[in-house]
């Protein structure tokens, strides 16, 4: 059945800026259209694209995916369709696009994008007045409805870590090997091929030389009184996109080009009141229906939100911590949340396809609410 698997044939992203930093003035639009336009010029044929899919949070509205395709000079034949799913997002768009090619031949743009820099603020009306000072800022969305437990994302990472038994110091190597693996790979090129700069930035902005394990004990807890999670072993607000260009397998196979066939992608759900570990079970199912287990996938890029977040959900699904990201992940590079997903799937095209590093690839991410996201990719 793997011969009839849609298939990711390009995989780019923007920098990853840091919220108020080097991408501060693009807006979402600004960092999604010059990715859409080069992976069309990259497409073997550009006539055949029918979609693009673009996660987005709290963007401008309207139909971000659409503008940005007009944007790009595509076709006006072209749809597009934004999907909202947090930090699921990305995921969820080429969880969509796999669906549509499944029905339909040709190509379509999946992927997501986050600038937090210049998202809209919004705003409670106040029905009993007009007078605008008496606007209340919406700054949090509830994630479930009142009668579940919803703690802040990282009031719960830091409560996982301890009923997981994660360590502050383990915590504070982890993120510091992210930092150092980070830098590492910044300094051999190894992210150039897969960045398209913008605004003049061509380098991720949040990785940190010199973030030692000695260092980051200095940082104190954020979240709780006694806790374990600090700014430093926690991923930053950040701006970013990353988008993959996708065809059908007919197409795949007569076009014959190197690429990431998708084996299966589970989303699922679980306890609201630990968002964190919502990969889990995501993973556990992508285990059960494929057949594979942690020691079948040669890369993996599991989303680093948090520390202790992460390494509880590691520990969980039989994957070594040293296996995780080994170019660097989110803790370092940077989470623009419904960027994310795309981001970790474009780590796992150039390790696998430019690097040629293997042959099976998971990514995983958790989202707010609960859930999760899951994708088994295999080079083909």
């Amino acid at each position: 059945m793997s011969s009839s698997h849609p298939v990711i044939i390009e995989a780019l992203r923007t920098p990853i800026g840091t919220e108020r930093g080097a991408l501060k003035t693009a807006k979402v639009d600004q960092l999604v259209t010059p990715l859409i336009a080069e992976l069309a010029a990259r497409c073997p044929q550009p006539e055949q694209i029918n979609q693009v899919i673009l996660g987005n949070v709290r963007g401008p509205g309207g139909n971000l995916a659409r503008y940005c395709a007009l944007d790009a000079d595509l076709p006006q034949r072209v749809t597009g369709l934004t999907v909202d799913q947090q930090c699921g997002a990305g995921l969820a768009a080429v969880e969509c696009a796999r669906g549509a090619l499944l029905l339909n031949r040709g190509f379509v743009l999946a992927g997501g994008a986050q600038s937090a820099s210049t998202q809209p603020r919004t705003f409670w009306p106040d029905a009993s007045t007009d007078d605008l000072d008496m606007l209340e800022e919406f700054t949090r969305a509830p994630f479930v409805p009142e009668r579940f437990d919803d703690p802040g994302m990282g009031l719960a990472a830091d409560l996982l870590a301890a009923e997981h038994g994660i360590s502050r110091q383990r915590q504070d190597a982890y993120a510091a090997r992210s930092h150092e693996r980070a830098v590492r790979s910044a300094e051999a090129g190894v992210f150039d091929a897969e960045i398209v700069p913008i605004f003049g930035v061509t380098a991720d902005e949040r990785p940190r030389r010199g973030f030692t394990p000695q260092r980051l004990a200095r940082f104190r807890p954020v979240f709780r009184e006694g806790g374990t999670v600090t700014a430093a072993n926690s991923c930053g607000v950040n701006d970013g996109a990353s988008m993959v260009l996708m065809t059908d397998a007919a197409t795949h196979a007569r076009l014959g080009l190197p690429g990431l066939r998708i084996l299966d992608a589970v989303t699922l759900g679980g306890t609201p009141a630990r968002p964190g570990f919502g990969l889990v079970p995501a993973v556990r199912e992508l285990y059960a229906r494929t057949g594979l287990g942690p020691d079948d996938f040669d890369v993996v890029e599991c989303n680093e939100a948090f520390a202790g977040q992460i390494l509880a959900c590691l520990d969980a699904i039989g994957i070594p911590e040293e296996r995780n990201c080994v170019e660097g992940g989110a803790l370092a590079l940077g989470h623009p949340w419904a960027a994310t997903g795309a981001v970790l799937l474009t780590r796992l095209f150039t390790q696998l396809v430019r690097e040629q590093r293997g042959t099976r690839g998971l990514a995983a991410i958790a989202i707010a609410g609960g859930m999760g996201a899951a994708i088994a990719v295999e080079t083909c």
